[in-house]
């Protein structure tokens, strides 16, 4: 039996310390995450826009970063993931702190989309960089480590971003884009460009699809993924703004939310990743995480409302998280080679900035024409035929006709 110092010791043993760098600029990075999940509110308490233009601003920047990821990952390809990564970075970050002062429908919505074009083509290169600088016996903790400093910031971001919103609003779009700047410095200091600025190499690709967009697997995976990102993304976007006006949960408990999503991810993920991987199919894993998460939502129309049923949603989902997420990544990169990985980053980050469009959007509207009860059945469902869908991918992966 290993002890709790032992699991830990092996969950971070072996991986490159590159693999540790990119996690740190990811941890300075994530920390100012804080415009994002606080802009529904900033849009209706402070700009007093209605609910559905607010919901139209994330669909906006929804789909900004769908065309973000697809030309970080052509850039990729073409050009190499560092030089992507470090021009995502400083232009997020200016163009953070310029989104701050768009005070109209208009001019905000304009602000967001080139802002969300930009910083999302960070993605696809960031991956692409994680998986050139890991091993295939740890590629899975490498991303999880990767999720762990994107989920440590985001639990400083939101606790700090809360507190920083309850006082103004403004302050947030400038630690956003400070830290996106200084992110972008660190990146240049410890990982100066060295030989890998172009990810192509020769490599047998004999067994590999020449092409993300023609792994008729992948495809399917993708539509799943999807499905259940717009679920998960309530989170960000419409559940703040449930706990504000239903539930009467103010700014600071809403940011502390937030960042216990993040703390748990920090000290658990790793681990769990570590006992679990290589036992089952990375299919099997996605489908439970799914399955929790939306049992999470469901609660949401069971639950006395307060801070108590509040931190046990938040519980559940990060649980769902943590089963699910990895094992995605898991899933896609055994498929790709170096010559495509960045097509298959891609992808997958696209499908994640399609549901940022189509959760506030679509959460908005069921709001709007219903209640949110009616949005948490739905969501709940989502996420059970989403789960269901990779059971039977799973099979269907497995067959030899896959």
């Amino acid at each position: 039996m290993l002890s709790p110092i032992q699991l830990y010791k092996r969950a971070y043993y072996g991986l490159s310390l590159n693999s540790w760098y990119l996690s740190l600029v990811m941890l300075i990075n994530r920390s100012g995450t804080m415009v994002i999940p606080f802009m529904t509110l900033y849009c209706t308490q402070q700009l007093h826009f209605s609910i559905a233009q607010a919901g139209w601003i994330m669909g906006i920047f929804g789909l900004g970063s769908i065309s973000g990821a697809f030309l970080g990952g052509r850039l990729t390809d073409k050009y190499g993931f560092y030089d992507v990564q470090v021009f995502a970075l400083f232009s997020g970050g200016v163009l953070f702190i310029l989104l701050g002062f768009q005070h109209t429908f208009l001019t905000l919505g304009i602000f967001t989309f080139i802002l969300s074009l930009c910083n999302e083509a960070f993605r696809p290169a960031n991956s692409t960089a994680i998986a050139y600088h890991s091993s295939g016996e740890n590629k899975t903790r490498s991303y999880s480590l990767n999720r762990l400093a994107v989920n440590l910031g985001w639990a400083f971001g939101g606790a700090i971003g809360g507190f920083l919103a309850s006082f103004n609003y403004h302050l947030l779009f400038w630690v956003d884009g400070c830290t996106n700047i200084l992110a972008a410095v660190f990146l240049l200091k410890l990982l100066p460009r060295s030989g890998f600025t172009k990810t192509v190499h020769k490599t047998d690709i004999s067994n590999i699809p020449s092409s993300a967009y023609r792994d008729g697997v992948y495809l399917v995976f993708i539509l799943l993924a999807t499905l259940f990102a717009t679920c998960f993304f309530q989170m960000f976007t419409i559940q703040p703004l449930f706990y504000k006006t239903e539930w009467h949960l103010n700014e600071q408990f809403i940011g502390f939310l937030m960042a216990l999503n993040g703390i748990l991810i920090a000290f658990i993920e790793m681990v769990i990743v570590y006992n679990l991987e290589g036992k089952r199919h990375p299919l099997k894993y996605i489908s439970l995480g799914i399955f929790i998460t939306g049992v999470a939502f469901l609660l949401l129309n069971v639950l006395v409302p307060g801070k108590f049923s509040a931190i046990t949603v938040m519980v559940l989902i990060t649980i769902g998280e943590i089963i699910s997420m990895p094992f995605m990544n898991a899933f896609w990169i055994v498929r790709t080679s170096e010559h495509n990985r960045g097509q298959y980053a891609a992808l997958y980050s696209m499908s994640w900035s399609t549901a940022q469009i189509l959760a506030p959007t679509v959460g908005s509207q069921i709001i709007l024409y219903n209640h949110f009860s009616m949005l948490w059945w739905i969501m709940a469902l989502m996420c059970g035929i989403s789960s269901i869908g990779f059971v039977f991918l799973y099979r269907f992966v497995l067959s030899p006709k896959s």
